[in-house]
């Protein structure tokens, strides 16, 4: 029985995708629900299942843009295929605890007169990091013993065979014509691949945004004494209770979320020659994904607790490292947090996320000089900006908007009201 493998509409609207890649070898046997392709589409990328256990065979090579519905593959199903792939689930597979205890005897005789093996020596492997992979594996508490363990039991792919064969000549140069000049000899390459289709509407939508609206940035720094303070101290207590840890997220959204209430202009967009405006804020947290970057969205946070942010924050950041992000994940968003400060950004000017009006932007903590009443003391700072569309935002509710979350920030027990200790309530413990 032939079944053919389809592309599946990503959502509405889209009419066009692009195969990312193949999972699987043409003429592999495949079983039942397993991922054979990724596609990616303008929105976010999709993985496809075997509707069948068979024999596939590919009808499209990867990074073909092809029309939703379009066949891409079939798959060679018959009722021995399906035997055989019941078998091998169903059959227990033997175990070195089973060897042990039912040795070979041919295995055993040979082991008998064999030489005895020399101590295999555990050799370290040097692996070249760049000093942000460095930081954050410093950050994240990853050791390079974990790293090198990893890759040992990592299975390779086509893809990964494919990645090596682009970036081998950039590691170690084999069989390329040098350039001999007074200083040495230099090596010249290039690469060149097609851009992706999330890629591509990315950049177009980017392109739009500067050409659209009337962006305008303002700019403003928060003193992180008070919530670094309350992280020290708060921290164990907060992950014991709720089991992730207290990031500097939570506490910029619960901010936001806040100041929104106060200057709902802020959290409004401009749909045709209307102005809508929410009276609820679904926060959409940039993060930069595999494919580049993706920005899911947290329904309702201003009624979520600093606890619940921070679940939903590692929650969309393992999906989309994974590239597991669904679209409704990734559709809607009435206000954007993106973060620069993880890969050391100083200062920028986000670019407003459409069709929303508004973006903060949060940049590294330095410790700096600033005066505080009368004097000059050194405090931990990061410099904040908020990009907004001027069609729809003036000034006055743009920096009365930043100013308020800087407030909330710097005195993060205003957050809350008649509270016993506004802290602890705060932090929920």
């Amino acid at each position: 029985m032939l079944i053919e493998v389809k592309v599946p509409s990503p959502g509405e609207s889209i009419s066009e995708v692009q195969l990312a890649g193949w999972l699987v070898e043409d003429g592999a046997f495949v079983d039942q629900n397993q991922d054979i392709a990724e596609i990616d589409s303008d929105k976010a990328t999709l993985s496809i299942a075997a509707e069948a256990s068979g024999t596939i065979s590919l009808k499209v090579s990867a990074g073909e843009t092809i029309a939703v519905g379009s066949v891409i593959a079939t798959i060679e199903s018959s009722s021995t295929d399906n035997a055989k792939a019941v078998v091998e689930k169903t059959e227990p597979k033997t175990t070195k605890a089973d060897q042990k205890a039912n040795p070979d005897p041919a295995a055993a005789s040979s082991k008998d007169t064999s030489k005895p093996k020399k101590e295999e020596k555990q050799t370290s492997l040097d692996l070249s990091l760049s000093p942000l992979a460095r930081k954050m594996m410093e950050a994240e508490n990853i050791h390079e013993e974990e790293l090198i363990n990893f890759f040992k039991h990592y299975r390779i792919s086509r893809k990964d065979l494919d990645f090596y064969q682009q970036q081998k000549t950039s590691v170690v140069p084999l069989n390329i014509k040098q350039t001999i000049g007074s200083s040495g000899a230099t090596v010249r390459t290039e690469d060149r691949k097609k851009m992706s289709t999330l890629r591509k509407r990315l950049s177009e939508r980017l392109v739009s945004v500067k050409n659209e609206t009337a962006m305008l940035t303002t700019f403003n720094e928060v003193n992180m004494t008070a919530i670094m303070d309350i992280r020290n101290k708060y921290k164990d207590k907060f992950k014991e209770t709720h089991g992730v840890g207290l990031g500097f997220m939570s506490f910029f959204t619960k901010a936001v979320t806040e100041a929104l209430m106060l200057f709902p202009q802020v959290n409004a967009q401009i749909a045709g020659d209307e102005i809508v405006t929410f009276n609820y804020a679904d926060i959409s947290i940039a993060v930069s994904g595999p494919k580049g970057l993706v920005v899911p969205v947290i329904r309702n946070a201003e009624k979520l607790s600093l606890a619940e942010i921070e679940l939903a924050v590692k929650d969309l950041a393992v999906k989309a490292r994974d590239n597991k992000l669904s679209l409704e994940e990734m559709t809607g968003g009435t206000f954007t947090i993106t973060n620069g400060g993880v890969f050391g950004s100083m200062l920028s000017t986000p670019i407003i996320n459409p069709p929303q009006s508004a973006i903060l932007g949060m940049h590294n903590i330095v410790e700096r000089p600033i005066a505080v009443k009368g004097k000059v003391e050194i405090h931990p700072v990061m410099f904040v900006a908020l990009s907004y569309d001027h069609r729809i935002i003036d000034g006055r509710e743009s920096v009365g908007f930043l100013v308020k979350v800087k407030e909330m920030l710097e005195n993060p027990s205003s957050m809350l009201f008649n509270a016993k200790d506004p802290v602890e309530t705060l932090l929920g413990i």
